[in-house]
């Protein structure tokens, strides 16, 4: 009696029984592990350099608008830098601090930065007062009287710095300006009293800057979800309490950047003071930083002290917003 031959499958032992119910049907058994795929963290570090890539044109062209220029504004307020040197008369002699010593040392630079900071602080603090006031209004108004707020207010912010300060000089005019007409001063000349001609500036500087915040903070109210609003008018809060417990803290990432903003345009302001105080006023009484630069530099022809302002108004501005953003931070928003 001859036994039929072994197959590779009975000398391979007992395998898995079948499934029940599926006959000759047989359970999965683990899986092993996938081998890593080869490049896999040559791609990751790839990716990781991808953002750069694309920024990296922007950042070129920043480089060579921005960078360059603040070498070169730097680097001259360290030289000797007059109309002696500029026009190859005598040679270009490194200062190292003396110019900084110099301005430091002129008790006119003081004075001007003072009436910089406290005039930038108003114009910073009217802007967004009226900007903020004005974006609420939006959101309560029809749709006809929101359209021609809104185009009339970019009608003053499109107008060039030059011609709207050169229109306000007129209204204010005291012989044939309306203002005064209106409002019955008589002669009343604006611009020959050091405060009233800061007045008049900053009314100019708040008409063409405001713009700016209502339509950015209007933008932000309007993607705050309607329920939340309704929740505390329901509540019985005013529309103050709603606006300084609600909406302003939501607005806060919003109101930070218009923030920083407006402290960098009004802390160089230079047309509106230029024109509509003739230069800094009478005797120089409405100076800021940026027109004594200007002085400095072009009407004194003293290059390297007007470089020297321009670096500490730098300064000044880098660390305001430095500042004003670890505070910010510090509070656990997010930017």
């Amino acid at each position: 009696m001859t036994t039929a031959p072994r197959t590779e499958a009975a000398a391979a032992g007992p395998g898995p029984g079948p499934a029940p119910g599926r006959a000759g049907a047989r359970l999965p058994g683990p899986r092993a592990p996938r081998p890593p795929r080869k490049g896999t963290g040559s791609r990751r570090t790839g990716s990781a350099w991808t953002p750069w890539l694309y920024l990296l044109p922007a950042l070129v062209v920043l480089g060579g608008l921005l960078v360059y220029p603040i070498y070169q504004l730097g680097l001259i307020s360290f030289l000797e830098y007059t109309q002696a040197q500029v026009s190859g008369g005598e040679p270009t002699t490194f200062q190292g601090l003396g110019n900084y010593r110099t301005l430091f040392a002129d008790p006119q630079f003081w004075q001007v930065l003072l009436a910089t900071v406290l005039f930038a602080a108003a114009c910073v603090v009217a802007t967004l007062a009226v900007g903020c006031a004005l974006a609420v209004l939006l959101t309560r108004i029809r749709a006809l009287p929101r359209l021609a707020l809104m185009l009339a207010a970019l009608g003053a912010w499109a107008t060039p710095a030059v011609t709207g300060s050169t229109v306000w000089v007129f209204l204010f005019d005291p012989d044939y300006g309306p203002v005064n007409r209106l409002l019955g001063l008589g002669d009343f000349s604006w611009t020959y009293g050091r405060y009233s001609a800061f007045a008049l500036v900053l009314f100019e500087v708040v008409w063409c800057s405001f713009p700016f915040v209502m339509v950015t903070v209007y933008a932000g109210i309007k993607a705050i979800p309607s329920e939340v609003l309704e929740a505390a008018a329901l509540d019985g809060a005013s529309q103050w309490r709603i606006w300084r417990s609600v909406t302003a803290p939501m607005l806060r990432p919003i109101l930070v950047v218009v923030t920083i903003q407006s402290i960098i345009w009004d802390f160089k302001v230079f047309t509106q003071i230029y024109v509509m105080t003739g230069g800094g006023g009478i005797a120089g009484q409405n100076l800021v930083l940026n027109v004594y630069a200007y002085q400095k530099a072009f009407a004194s022809s003293q290059y390297s002290l007007g470089s020297a302002i321009g670096v500490v108004m730098l300064l000044i501005l880098l660390t305001v917003t430095l500042v004003y953003l670890r505070l910010i931070r510090r509070q656990g928003e997010e930017l």
